[in-house]
């Protein structure tokens, strides 16, 4: 009952948004368009004024963040909001006036969510917001109505506390990384391709960049597989995609 009710009380919540960019058109243009959409928001021209705001502020739900900032580029602020105590497992999406497969690669694999490449349209922006915070309320509601442990070998994934551990350790994994690494688990043995994940994960049409679950699926690896390199847990299935596999088991 107290899950539910914090449930309720975060569908009527303010979202609160934190807008970094050296462009004061682009801050306002988004603003403006997020504050239309029921969004509180918060405006940020450099990375120093971010951790301003981070140190301040532990009600940030999400960070938009452009890549190339004044004082400090975008991937060595996330990696600042990464290791802060408040702020490690909120959402952040990317924004990038390069179209180099380098710079998309290198923010997902430091734990960015998405990206958006300049110029873009604010309905695109908005939707993927939109996901974002949807696929966080269908994992906070399906924890309220069946909260349970998975273990499998030398996992343990608790989904009423949303913990990980492996050998009996506590692993940190961003929202979308418990997400996938839940969604792959519940449905042991069972193969998904890039673009079933990315629909179930995502939640929206993600232009056909399946990369993007290559790298999650590399970073989450990273964390609970004892050789990354020859996984026990997370298998791919050459020419199909992932699946889940109890390594004591048939999967």
């Amino acid at each position: 009952m107290i899950e539910l009710k914090i449930i309720k009380e975060l569908k009527s919540m303010k979202r609160k948004i934190l807008v970094v960019d050296d462009e004061p058109s682009i801050v306002e243009l988004l603003s403006y368009n997020l504050k239309k959409d029921g969004y509180e928001v918060l405006k940020a021209y450099n990375a120093e004024e971010t951790m301003e705001y981070a140190d301040n502020d532990e009600d940030i739900d999400l960070f938009i963040i452009d890549v190339m900032l004044p004082d400090v580029d975008g991937f060595d602020l996330t990696r600042k909001l990464r290791a802060h105590e408040k702020h490690q497992n909120k959402p952040i999406i990317f924004l990038t006036a390069k179209t180099e497969e380098f710079d998309k690669i290198l923010g997902l694999e430091l734990g960015a969510d998405d990206y958006i490449t300049k110029p873009f349209s604010v309905r695109e922006v908005l939707v993927r917001i939109k996901a974002i915070f949807r696929r966080i309320q269908r994992s906070l509601e399906q924890k309220a109505e069946k909260p349970k442990r998975i273990s499998v070998k030398d996992l343990e994934i608790d989904l009423e506390r949303y913990e990980i551990l492996v050998r009996g350790e506590a692993k940190n994994l961003t929202p979308l990384e418990f997400e996938l690494l839940r969604f792959l688990a519940e449905n042991e043995g069972k193969v998904f391709s890039r673009d079933v994940l990315l629909d179930s994960l995502w939640g929206y049409d993600y232009y056909g960049d399946t990369r993007t679950v290559d790298v999650h699926i590399r970073r989450l690896r990273t964390k609970i597989e004892e050789d990354p390199s020859n996984p026990q847990y997370i298998m791919t299935v050459r020419g199909k995609g992932y699946k889940f596999k109890n390594p004591g088991g048939e999967s």
